[in-house]
């Protein structure tokens, strides 16, 4: 199955998260163990174990990595990606989530939608970044890399 049946994100050393942030971890975990396609493809002729796959999912040296083994835990793939692509990224989506939350709170449904309408169309982006970045890696689809980029919000949140 060309899948992930198990996401681990190292946050050990990171500030504890607002209950707002949580609440998006949260959501994109349980979503992403609901639905997803995560698949590796071969690689100059090796054999790539299949999936399920657990991945783990840390911030080292002000990289991205990506720990991926199979459900018994061997080794599968491990990937290092540059974080300056998801900066700005990162940024403009943690400041339309501050609008969105403090909307939710206080303002009418037709502003919350325009923001929410915004929120949508940055986590759009930060997820096709995110399938750039994987292009030749991992093979994901669009609801998987979305999910995956709010986890990478949280983790680069804390960093």
């Amino acid at each position: 199955m060309s899948r992930i049946s198990h996401i681990e994100l190292d946050d050990a050393n990171l500030p504890a998260p607002t209950p707002e942030i949580e609440q998006e971890r949260k959501v994109a975990m349980f979503d992403l163990m609901e639905e997803n396609t995560f698949r590796l493809p071969a690689r100059e002729g090796r054999e790539v174990p299949g999936g399920p796959y657990r991945v783990g999912l840390s911030i080292r040296d002000k990289r991205l990595v990506f720990t991926i083994t199979t459900e018994a835990e061997a080794p599968a793939a491990e990937f290092h990606l540059s974080l300056s692509p998801f900066r700005q990224v990162v940024k403009d989506y943690w400041a339309i989530c501050e609008s969105y939350f403090d909307a939710v709170k206080n303002m009418p449904p037709s502003q919350i939608e325009t923001i929410d309408m915004a929120r949508r169309g940055i986590h759009n982006e930060g997820a096709r970044i995110l399938e750039e970045r994987l292009e030749g890696k991992a093979d994901i689809d669009e609801g998987t890399a979305r999910r995956l980029f709010t986890l990478i919000c949280v983790l680069h949140f804390g960093s």
